[in-house]
């Protein structure tokens, strides 16, 4: 195993939500996890001081990390320069164009120690790369991941774990302690593998109309469907449908969301 310099100091900067992992045991779990391969396009958010990085870097020497705080960048370079296939993007890997790195075909294994503030909106931004993606392990909040993973009637279940899972496969893998971080958060974290469907196992013919219905349908989520469809203004279509309208948001599966909202949008090409 190849060793690095010691990392410089660097104070965590709360507005990036940085908590840096420093438990050995743990990053060598997670490497576990995810099991790098010598050819694979490994992507890796986050990188901080680069504790995960330099296991990475051990199996496969092909390695783009995105990084938005500057002032690490010298310090991820002083340590992995000498990797002739190691790059650093300086940027929000909110507004980052994933597509961009998929090289000779190769689909793209995403990693990240993601900052729990931006967790959500950067999944969703990763599920719009779905298709040049062969999976994703993240450390989260547990929180996130529960929600992730959660299913029908369960009471983390919401429009994230209805989304994610039309794109992908979700593993909540295992638990990570405040204690594995400097400085350490006031919350537990996880390590979640999410894996895009070859095949998805509901399609829905108008994606951004049942991201609306969901939407809809869990933005009052202690209220009735009835009542929390009327902001879609399509009453009597949701009515002719055989659609318990006393549930709760909570209470209907994926593939039923997918089910209704093609219903809709079949009416509505009719009309």
């Amino acid at each position: 195993m190849s060793k690095s310099p010691a990392p410089q100091q660097h104070r965590a900067r709360k507005r990036f939500g940085q908590n840096f992992l420093v438990d050995q045991g743990i990053i060598r779990q997670i490497v576990r996890v995810i099991g790098p391969r010598a050819d694979d396009n490994l992507v890796e958010i986050g990188p901080g001081k680069g504790a995960i990085t330099s296991l990475l870097l051990d199996h496969c020497e092909s390695l783009n990390v995105i990084e938005l705080d500057r002032d690490l960048v010298p310090i991820l370079l002083a340590q992995f320069a000498k990797f002739k296939d190691f790059k650093i993007h300086q940027t929000d890997a909110l507004n980052f164009d994933f597509s961009s790195l998929v090289g000779e075909g190769k689909p793209l294994r995403v990693v990240g120690n993601l900052p729990y503030n931006i967790s959500t909106p950067l999944i969703f931004h990763l599920l719009s790369f779905q298709d040049k993606i062969a999976d994703m392990h993240f450390m989260l909040q547990k929180e996130v991941v529960l929600r992730l993973a959660a299913k029908a009637g369960e009471k983390n279940y919401g429009r994230l774990s209805i989304m994610a899972q039309y794109y992908c496969e979700v593993e909540n893998l295992f638990e990570v302690p405040p204690e594995s971080f400097q400085p350490a958060p006031k919350v537990d974290s996880a390590i979640v593998r999410l894996t895009p469907h070859k095949q998805k196992p509901y399609v829905a013919d108008n994606l951004n109309h049942l991201e609306t219905l969901v939407r809809a349908a869990f933005s009052q989520r202690r209220k009735t469907l009835r009542n929390s469809f009327k902001s879609l203004n399509l009453d009597e279509e949701i009515a002719s449908l055989d659609v318990d309208l006393s549930k709760r948001a909570e209470n209907l599966s994926l593939a039923e969301y997918v089910s209704i909202s093609n219903a809709l949008v079949a009416m509505a090409a009719e009309q």
